[in-house]
Order: structure tokens, then C-alpha cells, then sequence
């Protein structure tokens, strides 16, 4: 299944919920082809922004990905407090929210690498091209390696568009 960002994003974004997008939504803010099956997101820690968190999907049926079936699990403040990185299933599609993301730190070390812009209907913060490349050299998995090849010749042109 291809990611659902028309629906997710919005739903954060009317909960005021922080978040910075990364992974395959930001490569296709950023011109990228690939397509990409979840949405990929860092999320502020800060106890607000859990809470709007934990609202925000509540009434979506989050679920743990790959988690054997009936497995206890519930999407509440006090679970993402205990945890930090978790793969979901949704009503609305796969959603992976990051607490830390390899390469990259937190939400907050993250900020500074970001840019504002308005992506799948909402104006939310995406991780810039060139720390969206750290990021995936960071993770180091063959579809992230696979994909840095296509970012660094939008990168490159974008540098050579700039110096013209």
C-alpha cells in the first residue's frame, strides 16, 4: 500500500501535534519519484505534544506493526512516554513516529535542519535534502542507499541551478 499522507498529515496537523517529516515523504517533497509504502515522522517528546499525540490517533485504531494479532497494546500517553520509536497501523495507513531518529537526534536537534513548507495539503516542517541524505546514509538500509543516489543528483542540481 502506498502511504497516505492526504489523510495522516492532516490529522496531526489539526491536533497541533510537532512532528518533522523524513524518510520517503520528505524525498518526495523534495522532488523524489520513489514511492513509499508509510509515512516517516519525528515527534516532539514534550509531554503537550504527547498528549495531542495520543488524541490525534486515537479514534484511527493505531496498532503495532508486524505485532502478532490481539497482542495488548494502547495508544495512550503513558505508552509513548515508556517508549520511544513505534511502527504503526492505522485506519488511515502505516505511520512510523520517531522519538530519535539515526543521524539525526530528536525533534529538537533536528529543528535546525528543517524548512516549513506546505506538503500533502498542511503546512508542517520537513527535514531538509541535504540532512534527509545524512539521515539515510545513517540508517544505512540497502532502500535508503539505493535512494541517496537519486537525492544527491536533485541536490546537485539544485546547486547548479543556484550558481547559474
Amino acid at each position: 500500500m502506498i502511504a497516505n499522507f492526504v489523510e495522516l498529515l492532516p490529522v496531526l496537523d489539526r491536533h497541533r501535534v510537532e512532528f518533522i517529516l523524513i524518510g520517503g515523504g520528505a524525498g518526495i517533497v523534495h522532488g523524489s519519484q520513489r514511492v513509499t509504502t508509510d509515512v516517516d515522522v519525528v515527534y516532539s517528546r514534550r509531554a503537550d505534544n504527547v498528549a495531542r499525540l495520543a488524541e490525534a490517533l486515537k479514534s484511527h485504531h493505531p496498532y503495532l506493526r508486524g505485532a502478532p494479532p490481539g497482542l495488548p497494546f494502547h495508544w495512550d500517553v503513558p505508552t509513548i512516554l515508556a517508549g520511544l520509536n513505534f511502527t504503526l497501523i492505522t485506519d488511515l495507513g502505516d505511520i512510523d513516529f520517531l522519538g530519535e531518529v539515526a543521524g539525526g537526534g530528536t525533534y529538537e536537534q533536528l529543528v535546525p535542519f528543517t524548512i516549513e513548507l506546505l506538503a500533502f495539503g498542511v503546512t508542517c516542517r520537513c527535514v531538509t535534502l541535504d540532512r534527509l541524505i545524512q539521515l539515510k546514509r545513517a540508517a544505512g538500509r540497502a532502500k535508503d542507499l539505493e535512494a541517496i543516489a537519486e537525492l544527491q543528483a536533485i541536490l546537485d542540481e539544485r546547486n547548479r541551478a543556484s550558481q547559474a
